[in-house]
């Protein structure tokens, strides 16, 4: 979540990231020096690096252990298996901000340290376990189906206290559970969507940590995730090159479509209705369902062409690119991902398809809408709080104050039936526009975020008000610490390893 913190910075906040130094990292610091070294922590001593991230300014600290981190992908090997120590690594992330957290000689401690997801999940626990006092917690969650678990036998590995290692601290289903362990020790525990806080507290979307969450009811609240609008800005973006453009003028886009049919290997037709889909190919992400809904809609529909961009499931790829040869012209699949190509997917594109069994958040529609690119999404999570559809029984005017279509399930009968009022939609070109406008318009940048989670730090170091009055006095806007386990998480991210 570097965009949260860069948002935070700009507003005044006092905000550092702690991150492993994964290869690149250090090179990418400016004024970069050793301010620390940690000789005990799991997978053996490391040290502190403390710099300015040359592309942002954002200040960092990477902790630098080659033997953990030096890895091409951060999180899965060559093969796309998870690296077998990931136990280990993301441990001593865990511990390494625990240490910050009591203080180490010339770096002053935070009042919050700002742990994401089961990665940064053991951080909460340690700094119980070390008595720490004067530093509050809150665990934030992305997506709970991915929770940290491994074998009960990395416990002493990690540096895991004995009294810790039962089902009341960091224990599920007889294995270690770093989000767990997260849940049950954090001052506060935070998620990405008001529907997706709902929706963790029910056994269809908890993961088998449903009533864990219900424990802590009182400490879990909902904070929307926001985007770049300024990365995501199809007015100043420089991937668009010349064919700029905004909500008061989108005529630049059908250039933008052009490149993209001329990038894809798709017909160059004027008239042609471009759908995209960029996501993991993934079960979660209806990948499996997206591969049966397309040549329906193309077989329905003669002007409608897909351009797919992604990664992920192997017999997915293979499935999409069968597809690309079995309609030559009209669908164009790059698997894999390029940044500017999909900077140029939302310009050039008319829909976008982004069906998901959960969706914690979901950037990518966010992204599609600011190119007024209409997101068809699925009725779950964050995209219920951020797409706005008044449903295929309401009118069809009503559709004049829409962002985008929603659609109930997970079968292929119900994603082409979307697809099918999509494009009828697109066909009443008054009424398009305005969608695009509402979508184009809409604010989902990280300022109403950024607001929350700064209330939300004042309130906690408020609490600690009597403890460290001097402490607090002496500092007045809340510091903190955002343990990330890479440069950047996205719940909807392409790359495999989000």
């Amino acid at each position: 979540m570097t965009g949260m913190a860069l948002a935070m910075g700009t507003a005044g906040q006092d905000v550092q990231v702690l991150l492993p130094a994964y290869p690149g990292v250090v090179d990418g610091l400016s004024r970069a020096r050793t301010v620390a070294r940690l000789p005990d922590l799991p997978g053996g001593p490391a040290t502190l690096v403390r710099g300015h991230c040359r592309s942002s300014g954002l200040r960092v600290l990477a902790l630098c252990n080659d033997a953990l981190y030096d890895r091409v992908s951060p999180y899965v090997d060559g093969e796309g298996k998870e690296h077998p120590d990931n136990a280990l690594r993301f441990a001593a992330l865990s511990h390494a901000a625990s240490c910050i957290a009591q203080g180490l000689p010339g770096l002053d401690a935070p009042h919050v340290v700002h742990a994401h997801d089961w990665h940064a999940g053991l951080v909460p626990l340690l700094m119980h376990a070390a008595g720490v006092r004067g530093v509050r917690t809150v665990l934030t969650l992305h997506n709970m189906a991915f929770q940290g678990a491994f074998d009960m036998a990395w416990a002493d590995a990690i540096h895991l206290p004995r009294i810790y290692r039962n089902t009341q601290h960091a224990v599920a289903w007889d294995r270690l559970n770093f989000l767990k362990a997260g849940i049950l020790h954090a001052d506060r525990v935070t998620t990405v969507s008001h529907h997706y806080a709902q929706e963790i507290l029910t056994p269809a979307f908890g993961c088998g940590l449903d009533s864990v969450l219900a424990s802590r009811g009182d400490a879990l609240i909902a904070i929307p995730n926001g985007i770049d609008a300024h990365e995501w800005d199809p007015a100043r973006d420089p991937a668009l090159g010349e064919d700029r453009y905004s909500a008061r003028d989108t005529r630049p886009k059908t250039r933008c479509k052009a490149v993209l049919q001329h990038a894809f290997g798709l017909h160059a037709r004027e008239d042609s209705v471009i759908m995209a889909l960029g996501s993991r190919l993934t079960h979660q992400k209806m990948a499996d369902v997206a591969v049966q809904a397309l040549p329906r809609a193309l077989d329905a529909h003669p002007r409608l062409q897909v351009a797919a961009i992604g990664c992920g499931d192997p017999a997915m790829e293979a499935a999409l690119a069968e597809l690309a040869q079995r309609y030559p012209g009209r669908c164009g699949v790059h698997i894999g991902y390029d940044e500017t190509l999909a900077h140029r997917l939302h310009a050039g594109a008319d829909i976008l398809l982004h069906g998901s069994r959960f969706e914690p958040f979901g950037l990518t529609p966010l992204y599609a809408m600011r190119y007024g690119t209409i997101p068809i999404g699925s009725r779950v999570g964050g995209m219920v709080d951020t797409i706005r559809d008044p449903g295929q029984e309401a009118p069809l005017e009503a559709m004049r104050c829409a962002t985008g279509v929603l659609f109930e399930g997970d079968s292929v009968d119900a994603m082409t039936a979307a697809i099918d009022r999509t494009l009828c939609l697109q066909q009443r070109p008054a009424l398009w526009r305005a969608i695009q406008r509402n979508a184009m318009t809409a604010n989902f940048s990280w300022d109403h975020a950024v607001e929350r989670y700064a209330a939300l730090y004042r309130d906690l170091v408020g609490d600690l008000a009597e403890a460290v009055a001097p402490r607090v006095a002496a500092r007045p806007k809340p510091s903190s610490l955002l343990a990330l386990p890479a440069p950047g998480l996205a719940d909807d991210a392409i790359p495999a390893a989000a």
